[in-house]
């Protein structure tokens, strides 16, 4: 197996074309198709299905593929590696944040990577967490910012800090008669508009809700986008349970409303994650630290409401964090 024909064989993953991937990879289209069959010989398996559309990979490609990107990746950063000196970590990183985190923390890491870290590129990336954590486990990305719904344990983790969660809705029009909190079963009698399983809050939110013996939440719409929520918050379509700042603008602006959730409080963990079998390189190593370090800043600011600082080593929820994280 050579390094060429891993890189023929994602290429051809993202085109869905034997042709297409010939262009990107500046060889002869007879060529690379020896290469993949030389490849699938040596696994014992087709990769690829083919037909009029496209090709498509098979389920064996599927499993093949995250191995190739690591495989890769950890190439390219052996090399950036090989290549570092005193001025400090080099190379490309990207980073996962979930669509609620990102007015947190996008911003601000930016600044600090920027500041810190002149020689490292940081790609962000905005998505689902049940997105990020499948592009963590294909090595797509190097870390992200995940949460306590029950993904953590497969991945190497360092607790973060945890986040209030509120009942967040169109704001009422006598200030005065603001509640200071609702209970969680009050709170999940509400018409909730919540991201679909098994992304977001969602699973957090149904735990919640079984664990302390109450019905599950009343959702009366499925949206995983924070722009379409926010829209239809604002339309007084429903009300949803969030942490304060994916909605803070429009909660200060006094167009939405927050109430805290209580008895039992409504709380979510955050978590910086990356993979267990992949060594992080110097840069990615270099950015954690950064996030560390940045998150502390956040809380300790008040720059980031609802948040509370979790100790590295803190045991959140009786579960240690994974022997793979307090390693880096």
């Amino acid at each position: 197996m050579e390094l060429r024909q891993l890189k023929y064989f994602l290429a051809i993953a993202e085109c869905g074309s034997f042709s297409r991937a010939a262009e990107r990879v500046f060889v002869a289209q007879s060529a690379l198709s020896h290469q993949m069959a030389q490849l699938e010989a040596e696994l014992g398996a087709g990769l690829f299905h083919r037909s009029r559309r496209g090709v498509t990979l098979t389920e064996a490609g599927q499993r093949f593929l995250p191995h190739a990107v690591s495989i890769l990746r950890q190439t390219e950063e052996a090399v950036l590696s090989a290549r570092s000196d005193s001025e400090g970590p080099s190379g490309k990183v990207v980073f996962g944040i979930p669509h609620s985190v990102s007015n947190a923390l996008a911003l601000p890491l930016l600044r600090a990577v920027r500041r810190a870290l002149p020689k490292v590129q940081l790609e962000l990336t905005e998505e689902l967490t049940g997105n990020l954590a499948t592009q963590l486990r294909a090595g797509q990305i190097h870390l992200a910012v995940l949460f306590d719904d029950g993904t953590l344990p497969e991945f190497a983790w360092t607790p973060l800090l945890r986040e209030r969660m509120y009942l967040i809705g169109p704001a009422q029009p006598k200030p005065g008669h603001r509640p200071s909190g609702i209970a969680l079963r009050q709170a999940l009698l509400q018409p909730l508009i919540l991201p679909a399983r098994p992304h977001g809050v969602r699973p957090l939110i149904e735990a919640a809700a079984q664990q302390a013996g109450l019905a599950a939440p009343n959702v009366v719409a499925d949206i995983s986008s924070i722009s379409i929520l926010r829209t239809s918050l604002l339309a007084g379509l429903g009300q949803t349970l969030l942490p304060l700042m994916p909605l803070k603008a429009e909660i200060d602006a006094g167009l939405l409303q927050a109430t805290a959730v209580r008895s039992p409080p409504l709380e979510r963990l955050l978590a910086l994650c990356a993979s267990p079998h992949i060594p992080l390189s110097a840069a990615a190593q270099a950015v954690a630290r950064q996030v560390r370090a940045l998150v502390g800043e956040l809380c300790r600011d008040q720059a980031w409401p609802g948040a509370t600082l979790v100790p590295p080593d803190a045991v959140p929820d009786g579960q240690a964090p994974s022997r793979a994280t307090r390693r880096r």
